[in-house]
């Protein structure tokens, strides 16, 4: 039997889903056997899955111990020093100056070296997160920048701002401002493109449509040509919608693919330029909230960092 007291981490959240954290290697027939069964209870009595956990509620668990789930503590043993390049810090909430390279979370070659990581790394030594404290919450990451994109990343450091940014993020109540050096003349200086998207998990590949079609979305990608010269032009990118690869395949569909992009482009176009990486950063955010929000006091307020990844490069080319 496990006891569980629950905390604010904890609470405003379904019991039922409380469980599938606490004990993540219980499947869901067997855990709903259990409620039944009276297996698991709540302030010592009999529970429904859809009850609210509340702040001091005790949560037993007459259970086997190979169901309950194994804290993620990898962040602790990797033997390096936490990296962070930290934008804005407050209780509820981190921003983190991702560079372009480093994955947010762990890839299929098992790599721990990643941005999450350094994050809990981070916070766990300055004593904001203990994973043998917390039942069943842990910093997150609430948006997600491919491996070799640079930019703004959010973390929610407790469970109510995990919510609230999750639901800001959907909503779209925050404005993700992205620079990129896209290759060739624009036309137009300054334009909203309109498209559909379809994502292929298989190839991680994305395919542009200028019309719609069945299983493709809606995309709208807004642009402005801040600087040109030599077969390049500096852009800010407004992402109206946010799908898988928008501003690279969207670029890309019109004519101007990403300077270092080779998955939307191709080494021909990219063989004299010096990037590693797409030359993409999500350099600036807004949020936009009601009054009344959790997180009101972010309103209005803008968040950017200075994209160092190709500035240089477009000073030293007379990209102007």
């Amino acid at each position: 039997m496990k006891k569980f007291i629950i905390t604010e981490n904890d609470a405003d959240q379904r019991l039922d889903k409380f469980v599938q954290k606490a004990a993540g290697n219980l499947s869901p027939s067997l855990m709903y056997k259990y409620l039944r069964k009276k297996s698991i209870k709540v302030n010592g009595k009999r529970a429904e899955g859809n009850t609210r956990l509340r702040v001091g509620d005790t949560v037993e668990m007459y259970i086997n111990d190979e169901f309950f789930t194994v804290r993620n503590d990898d962040f602790r043993s990797i033997g390096y020093r936490p990296e962070l390049s930290i934008v804005y810090e407050d209780e509820n909430l981190l921003l983190v100056d991702k560079k372009p390279g480093v994955p947010v979370h762990a890839d299929d070659h098992g790599s721990r070296d990643t941005l999450i990581n350094h994050v809990l790394l981070y916070l766990y030594e300055k004593g904001d997160y203990d994973p043998e404290t917390e039942a069943s919450f842990t910093p997150a990451l609430c948006n997600r920048l491919d491996q070799n994109t640079g930019g703004i990343v959010i973390v929610a450091k407790n469970a109510a701002a995990g919510r609230a940014l999750y639901e800001i993020v959907k909503h779209r109540q925050v404005e993700k401002r992205y620079l990129t050096l896209a290759l060739g003349t624009f036309e137009k200086k300054k334009a909203t493109l309109t498209g559909w998207l379809k994502k292929d998990p298989k190839k991680n590949l994305v395919e542009i449509s200028k019309t719609q079609k069945n299983g493709f979305k809606e995309i709208i990608t807004r642009y402005q040509v801040l600087k040109e010269g030599r077969g390049v032009s500096l852009l800010e990118v407004e992402l109206v919608t946010g799908r898988t690869h928008q501003i690279r395949a969207h670029l890309a569909s019109i004519g101007h693919p990403v300077a270092g992009d080779l998955k939307y482009g191709t080494a021909a176009c990219n063989r004299s330029l010096p990037f590693k990486h797409q030359a993409l950063y999500a350099y600036s955010l807004e949020f936009k909230l009601p009054e009344e929000h959790f997180l009101s006091y972010l309103n209005r307020k803008v968040f950017r960092v200075e994209n160092v990844y190709f500035k240089d490069f477009t000073e030293r080319t007379e990209v102007k």
